[in-house]
């Protein structure tokens, strides 16, 4: 769980920060939450968060 809200947090800032510097709009940046929250509560929802994982874990698996 504290992957989901990493990413959350981290999803937010990135909004956050096209909004302030890239031109998004408010607008913009609404219809995005609305569909992340839409898209939360899909059939997908599962396989999108397995690939997030799966992903988050490869990348952990990298030696800097």
């Amino acid at each position: 769980m504290v992957v989901s809200f990493s990413a959350v947090v981290l999803l937010g800032v990135v909004v956050f920060l096209l909004m302030k510097k890239s031109g998004l709009k408010v607008g913009h940046g609404i219809v995005c939450i609305l569909f992340g929250f839409f898209l939360a509560g899909s059939s997908a929802a599962p396989s999108l968060r397995e690939g997030v994982q799966g992903a988050v874990e490869l990348i952990a698996k990298i030696d800097f």
